[in-house]
C-alpha cells in the first residue's frame, strides 16, 4: 500500500499537514500524478489536452515542492506550467481557465500555521474541484506506487501567473476611478499581506500609493497565522490609528488577505474590523445597485443575517449552502450568480471564475467607497438603517480533548436536542451542516464539529456584542 494512502486526506479545499511530518516531498510525488490523472478522466474530453498549470504561495519551501510536483508530474506524461513566482491561489485557477488546462496543482496551506504546507486541487473551469474529484484521487492512492511512468514525459514550461490575472481584474472593476481617487488624496489604502500571496499585488493593480504592510516573506508569520481576523492584525490596526490621528482629509481603508489570497477581511477609517459578515451585504448593495449586476445571492450556513436582508431590498434570490467554498462553487456552475460568499472571508462572482477571491473582492470594496463617498463604517450602518437590522457576530473555534469527546458531544446533539441555549428557547435547529439553533430573540448559535481534528467550531450572531459573547460562553460550557 502507498505510504500515501493512509495520511492524505482532502478537507473542505485541498490536503494540508505539517512539513516534514505529514506533508513531505515522497508523499507529495505520489499525490500529485495520482491528481493529474483524475483531473484528466474528469475534464481530458472537454479540455483536449494533457496541460497542468502548477503554483504556489510564499511558505516554506513552497516552490522546492512546485518543482517537485511539476517534476513528477511531467513524468506522467503532461504538460506543465509552472509558475516563475509566488502569487495569489485565485491566479492559478484563472490560469487553468485561460489557458484551457486540465486544472491547477497549487501547493498552499491557505491561512494556516507557518508549519502547514498543503496542495489545493483546482478545476479546468477556474474553482476548487468537486468533493467527488478528491473522493477519486484518495481512492487511487493505495495502488499509486504501482503506476508506471509515461513512455513519453511531458515538457514543462515557466510562465509568469500575475500578467493575464492581473489584465483580468483589471477587466472587472472601475479601475481608472479608483486609481484617481488615490493619486489625489481622496483615498487612502492600506493592505496587509500577511507575509503572503498577495504581496504586491494591489501596488500592480492601482500603483505604488497602496500603502502595504508585512509584505516581506516570512515563513513564520510573526509567530501567528495569515488569517484575517483581528488577534493577528495589531500592525494594521497601529498603522491605521496612527494615520487617522495625523490625517482629518479623505477616507481611509485597511485591506487584509490571507496567505493565499482567496479570503479577505477589512478595517474601516474609525479602525473598526470588518469580516465578511459585513463586506458581503455592502458588495451586494453595491454591485446591484452601481453596477447593475443581476443573479442569485449564495451564502453559507454561518452567514450573517443581514446577507438575505440586503438581498431583499434588491429582489434578489438567495441560496443557502453547508460551509464550504466548494458548495458555493458547485452552485455557481448552475445558476446566473451575483456572488457567493462565506463567513471565513471568501467571495466570488458570477461575472469571473467560480472562486473566491480575495483581490477581486478588495477592487469591488474600493470601487464602493470611491462610488458612495462613504467610509466602509458608515456604508455597513447605513445598510443596518434600511433593512432595520442590527446585529453583532463573532466565532471561536473551541479545542476538544480528542476525537472521543467529539463523539459524545455529536451523539448528545442527535438524542437530546437542545430546547433551551443561554436562557433562551430554540425556536428552529438547522442540520445541512452541524446544528444552527434559531432563537426567540432573533439570534442564532450554530455548532459545527471539524471533520479532520478534534475542534468545535461556534459561531453566534445577535443583537448586541454583549449578548454574542454570552451565549458564546454558554456554548463553551455546554462543550466543556
Amino acid at each position: 500500500m502507498s505510504v500515501a494512502a493512509n495520511v492524505v486526506k482532502f478537507g473542505t479545499d485541498g490536503w494540508r499537514g505539517v512539513i516534514g511530518d505529514e506533508f513531505t516531498f515522497e508523499r507529495v510525488a505520489i499525490v500529485a500524478p495520482v491528481a493529474a490523472k483524475v483531473l484528466l478522466d474528469t475534464y481530458g474530453q472537454e479540455v483536449g489536452n494533457r496541460k497542468i498549470i502548477v503554483g504556489h504561495d510564499r511558505r516554506f519551501m513552497a516552490e522546492d515542492f512546485a518543482q517537485k510536483v511539476a517534476d513528477v508530474v511531467s513524468s506522467a506524461g503532461f504538460d506543465v506550467l509552472l509558475t516563475d513566482s509566488f502569487a495569489p491561489t485565485p491566479a492559478f485557477s484563472w490560469a487553468a481557465k485561460q489557458q484551457n488546462a486540465l486544472g491547477a496543482l497549487v501547493i498552499t496551506a491557505s491561512h494556516n500555521p507557518g508549519k502547514y504546507l498543503g496542495l489545493k486541487v483546482k478545476s479546468a473551469f477556474g474553482g476548487s474541484v468537486p468533493p467527488e474529484v478528491t473522493k477519486q484521487i484518495e481512492a487511487l492512492l493505495p495502488t499509486a506506487e504501482a503506476m508506471p511512468s509515461a513512455s513519453t514525459p511531458g515538457k514543462i514550461e515557466k510562465f509568469n501567473p500575475w500578467r493575464s490575472y492581473c489584465q483580468e481584474l483589471e477587466s472587472k472593476v472601475k479601475i481608472t476611478q479608483i486609481r484617481h481617487a488615490i493619486a489625489a488624496g481622496k483615498l487612502t489604502v492600506f493592505a496587509d499581506v500577511m507575509h503572503g500571496a498577495a504581496a504586491g499585488g494591489l501596488a500592480m493593480l492601482l500603483g505604488n500609493d497602496v500603502r502595504e504592510i508585512n509584505s516581506d516573506r516570512d515563513p513564520l508569520f510573526g509567530g501567528g497565522a495569515p488569517e484575517p481576523l483581528p488577534k493577528y492584525l495589531s500592525r494594521l490596526f497601529e498603522v491605521m490609528r496612527n494615520h487617522r490621528e495625523t490625517n482629518q482629509a479623505g477616507l481611509a481603508v485597511g485591506l487584509v488577505f490571507d496567505g493565499d489570497s482567496d479570503r479577505i477581511a477589512a478595517v474601516d477609517g474609525e479602525g473598526n474590523f470588518l469580516s465578511s459578515q459585513i463586506l458581503i451585504p455592502i458588495l451586494i448593495d453595491h454591485l446591484t445597485l452601481r453596477r447593475n449586476f443581476k443573479g442569485e445571492v449564495v451564502k453559507t450556513v454561518s452567514g450573517s443575517d443581514l446577507i438575505p436582508r440586503v438581498a431583499a431590498l434588491h429582489n434578489l434570490s438567495i441560496f443557502e449552502t453547508p460551509v464550504g467554498y466548494k458548495y458555493i462553487a458547485d452552485r455557481m456552475l448552475e445558476q446566473q450568480v451575483l456572488l457567493g460568499g462565506e463567513e471565513s472571508g471568501g467571495i466570488g462572482y458570477g461575472s469571473h471564475i467560480p472562486e473566491r477571491d480575495a483581490l477581486l473582492s478588495a477592487l469591488y470594496v474600493l470601487e464602493a467607497i470611491v462610488e458612495s463617498g462613504l467610509d466602509l463604517g458608515d456604508y455597513y450602518r447605513h445598510l443596518q438603517e434600511q433593512t432595520d437590522f442590527n446585529s453583532a457576530y463573532d466565532r471561536i473555534d473551541l479545542p476538544l480533548a480528542s476525537m472521543e469527546v467529539r463523539s459524545r458531544l455529536l451523539q448528545q446533539l442527535q438524542t437530546q436536542p437542545l430546547t433551551e441555549i443561554a436562557g433562551k428557547p430554540v425556536i428552529h435547529c438547522q442540520t445541512i451542516d452541524g446544528y444552527k439553533f434559531r432563537l426567540a430573540d432573533n439570534s442564532w448559535l450554530m455548532i459545527r464539529f471539524s471533520g479532520t481534528e478534534p475542534v468545535l467550531r461556534l459561531y453566534c450572531e445577535a443583537p448586541t456584542l454583549e449578548q454574542v459573547h454570552q451565549t458564546l460562553a454558554w456554548a463553551k460550557d455546554w462543550a466543556e
